[in-house]
């Protein structure tokens, strides 16, 4: 019998999603000035360092998840739980005007992440 090394899409997704979420939290804590030249200024800086920190973390745990046997569905968890997070703080925000309407550019990135998951999820166990 024939044994490839094929990596599970699941897999990749995890590391891919994750690091997507660390950079994404890491960029407003590096260089806050670019951050608000495309999503606009902020008017509460300490919120926008706390939820890039918990971006961070969450593309950090994904990221340490990926690898073990349960690795993907942790990763999983963790993704959805950010996207869908994210998404809905996008479509109510944008059009009260809180936020910039680049923001529908994430909105756009987190449905996809969502769709991604639950594409991969098909048929894996929890």
């Amino acid at each position: 019998m024939h044994r490839t090394n094929r990596r599970d899409p699941a897999d990749t997704l995890a590391v891919t999603h994750g690091l997507f979420n660390l950079v994404g939290g890491l960029w407003p804590l590096v260089h806050l000035r670019s951050f608000e030249w495309v999503f606009g200024p902020k008017t509460d800086v300490w919120l926008q360092m706390t939820t890039g920190g918990l971006l961070a973390s969450a593309g950090a745990a994904q990221l340490a998840a990926a690898p073990g046997p349960q690795g993907p569905a942790q990763a999983r968890r963790i993704g959805l739980g950010t996207a869908v997070t994210l998404l809905a703080v996008d479509l109510v925000y944008v059009p009260k005007g809180r936020i910039r309407p680049t923001y529908l550019l994430d909105a756009a990135m987190q449905t996809g992440w969502i769709g991604a998951w639950l594409r991969a999820a098909r048929g894996k166990p929890s």
